[in-house]
């Protein structure tokens, strides 16, 4: 598979869970589909979290709630407006 494609998604949500793991969610700018990336909360700096990441089709799922579409497309939005892709986050 070629870099060119690759499906470009957008930060739209970070979370911490109780196995000390940072979760990334990045989702498309349409909302329905999401790549989720777990890192061990030692190993993130300032910047591992960046505004976008281009992803490979076969890295990502479906978003199958209506309501959680939309949050991740008008998230996904507002971060291509505001940031480059490449800006840590």
């Amino acid at each position: 598979m070629s870099e060119t494609d690759d499906v470009r998604v957008w930060l739209v949500e970070r979370g911490y869970n109780n196995r000390d793991l940072i979760t990334l969610k990045y989702a498309t700018p349409e909302g329905d589909r999401l790549f989720r990336k777990e890192l061990a909360a030692s190993a993130v700096d300032a910047d591992t979290a960046t505004a976008a990441k281009d992803v490979s089709p076969d890295n990502l799922e479906a978003v199958d709630d209506a309501a959680t579409r939309e949050r991740y497309a008008e998230e996904a939005a507002r971060v291509a407006d505001d940031h480059d892709p490449d800006d840590a986050i």
